[in-house]
């Protein structure tokens, strides 16, 4: 099982059902042994309940029942297990077997295993695919699933994308039903819709909403983003669930879900949902390259235009993505993009800033070709270009020898969430230091995360190497280290 650090701090009032939607239920049975108090009802009170008719007008009523049967054995719950050393309260003098003896106190345990839940949906019942979120399966030792029938199987990791927050799992073929994918593309709001899945540990449970929005995105939930957008409620646990239409097609992943007060506090009408055909685009990679995800890049760096910027370059509106570099040997440069240009959309869609330009740059697989509309003096031009495949790592002594012992990386998510936090909008990642080296000897340290340096500027990987085009006298970093920031002087 693929290991991998990602804390999620608290982004004001953004919290994820999914983003916990692994979440350990073990407040639930003290919830339901304290049933809120009913308030007195008077002697001419109407029945509790009442039966509703067949029937209505001579037609039948409505429902969702017959889809749902079909649905219902594709939607699984996923229970996920981590082990994790618990520190002594006797600090150090705890894992001292002499100094237990001596005052006899009895062995603990060192470790406990964590457990969490979340929801999944069976994609491929040939081959036992069940797709979920990564943040489901994050960290896990081990993933089991338990079926609508009430089998419990394991469960083997195939892959998973923290920048997507999808992952993919395998389990036995035997018996499995698989609900058909749609085309997402083709939702629009006011579309009705299902989610489904396992909140709160109470087993599957069925809600319903509508498209409230489609292409949502700046949701400080994952890397990449494309969501759709429901009031049908999301609650932890259901992450990983399905989103499917009235026709049982799956439209989306259900990952997340807003609520000012906190994931725990329940539904209030925002939830998200990956669309299927992006998570059906990473489930392919998942499964073409050994559980990893090969991301495309246009080999750029942008920035917004603001409306000072508009008025200098001659746009009609301050939106767009002002190209600043073009990286030699890069798809853009190969089809003719240059510094100054203005990207106003991609493939059709709209593109209104740096983020919009990037977001749709992460979701592109390697060799994907794609029509940009660009604005160049202010006169209209299309460009095509085939994406080529991103730098993941650089060795540090490749770009500059104080750098030797230094291994760099693209950011990961939870780098990514970090920088958001701090209101940072780019850099680059420390993956590994060797001891004694001359980064080591400087104070660089695995985990760091570069934000900036006397090389020049950068917002990526391929920024961080070309700003070494020119090596600087000094090489001063500035690093973000936990919650703290400092300058490091490379020697």
């Amino acid at each position: 099982m693929k290991k991998a650090l990602r804390p999620f701090p608290t982004l004001l009032a953004l919290t994820a059902a999914a983003a916990f939607g692994g979440f350990a239920a073990t407040g639930l049975n003290d919830l339901l042994q304290k049933p809120a108090q009913a308030a007195p009802v008077a002697a001419a009170a109407v029945p509790a309940a009442a039966a509703l008719p067949a029937t209505a007008d001579g037609q039948a009523l409505p429902s969702l029942a017959p889809m749902l049967k079909r649905v219902t054995p594709a939607v699984v719950s996923v229970y996920s297990r981590q082990t994790v050393r618990v520190a002594s309260p006797l600090g150090p003098f705890g894992d001292d077997p002499v100094f237990r003896r001596l005052f006899g106190i009895p062995d603990m345990p060192r470790e406990r295993v964590e457990r969490a839940l979340g929801s999944g949906v069976i994609v491929d019942a040939t081959r036992g695919y069940v797709l979920t979120n990564h943040h489901v399966v994050e960290n896990a030792d081990g993933v089991s699933v338990t079926l609508s029938d009430g089998r419990q199987v394991e469960a083997e990791f195939i892959g998973s994308d923290p920048d997507t927050d999808i992952a993919l799992i395998r389990i036995p073929t035997q018996g499995l039903t698989a609900v058909p994918m749609a085309d997402s593309d083709q939702l629009q709001v006011g579309d009705f819709v299902v989610a489904m899945g396992n909140p709160y540990g109470l087993g599957q449970t069925v809600t319903s909403g509508i498209v409230s929005a489609v292409g949502r995105s700046g949701i400080p939930v994952a890397g990449y983003q494309n969501f759709i957008q429901t009031d049908a409620s999301i609650n932890p646990g259901n992450s990983g669930g399905a989103l499917v239409d009235l026709q049982g097609r799956l439209v989306g992943i259900n990952t997340a879900s807003f609520n000012p007060r906190g994931s725990m506090a329940g539904n209030i009408g925002l939830g998200f949902a990956i669309p299927i055909n992006m998570a059906r685009g990473i489930m392919d990679q998942l499964i073409a390259n050994n559980g990893v995800v090969r991301r495309g890049t246009f080999g750029v760096e942008s920035q917004d235009v603001d409306e000072r910027v508009a008025r200098g370059l001659g746009l009609e509106a301050p939106r767009g993505a002002l190209l600043t570099r073009v990286y030699a040997g890069s798809a853009a440069a190969a089809a003719g993009l240059q510094p100054g240009d203005v990207v106003v959309a991609a493939n059709g869609q709209r593109i209104d800033n740096r983020a919009a330009l990037h977001n749709f740059e992460g979701l592109q697989p390697v060799g994907a070709r794609v029509a940009l509309d660009v604005r160049r003096d202010g006169k209209p031009l299309q460009l095509n270009v085939a994406l080529k495949e991103g730098v993941r790592s650089a060795e540090g002594a490749s770009l500059d020898a104080r750098l030797t012992g230094a291994t760099l990386k693209e950011l990961d998510e939870s780098a990514r969430q970090i920088l958001r936090s701090q209101g940072a909008n780019g850099g680059v990642q420390v993956s590994n230091v060797v001891r004694n080296s001359r980064a080591w000897n400087s104070g660089l340290r695995a985990g760091d995360i570069i934000v900036a340096g006397s090389s020049g500027e950068f917002g990526d990987l391929p920024g961080f190497r070309a700003s070494f085009e020119r090596k600087p006298e000094q090489l001063v970093l500035q690093i973000l280290r936990g919650r703290g920031t400092g300058r490091l002087l490379m020697q």
